[in-house]
């Protein structure tokens, strides 16, 4: 194996940890049964920077979290949600030329699949129907900032030239 690929594979490992621990340090309890985590703003920054099928990877650090705080019947779902959200973004993110404007475009569409998968997720596999409408908001609100806060990190770590060194 190359060192090129072993980098990338640690880099990967690493974001999944970061992942983790943004989503268990930063919990912020939402009224929706739930709460609102920093995890999002690393799932679209691995996808950013690893590209889609590494980035994916940041689905791992979020099903870890579901698993080891009690949300187990989430993980299965969460594992694919993220996996796609960072999948996605990194798709359109190198198709639009890695620009600002495209890392807020291919945020964007990730959060959309975030929002719409967990609400498909809980309302069609775990039962919950049209209940599930009312994990929306906390979903909103938990994607508008990872976006912010991921694009933030995007742009210092460009700007430091880290990003570059992925």
């Amino acid at each position: 194996m190359s060192d090129k690929k072993v980098q990338k594979l640690v880099v990967s490992a690493l974001m999944a940890a970061l992942t983790y621990v943004a989503t268990m340090v930063v919990r912020i309890p939402s009224p929706m049964n739930g709460y609102v985590n920093l995890g999002d703003c690393f799932v679209l920054l691995s996808g950013w920077l690893l590209g889609p099928w590494h980035g994916a990877a940041a689905g791992i650090g979020s099903m870890l979290t579901d698993l080891l705080s009690g949300y187990g019947y989430y993980a299965p779902g969460t594992f694919v949600i993220k996996g796609l959200d960072a999948l996605v973004a990194a798709l359109i993110f190198k198709a639009m030329g890695r620009t600002s404007a495209a890392a807020i475009v291919s945020g964007v569409v990730g959060e959309i699949i975030m929002v719409v998968g967990y609400f498909g997720y809980a309302g069609l596999l775990l039962g919950k129907g049209i209940g599930a409408a009312a994990s929306i908001p906390g979903n909103l609100v938990q994607a508008a900032m990872g976006l912010v806060i991921g694009f933030v990190l995007l742009k210092v770590m460009q700007k430091t030239r880290i990003a570059e060194k992925i």
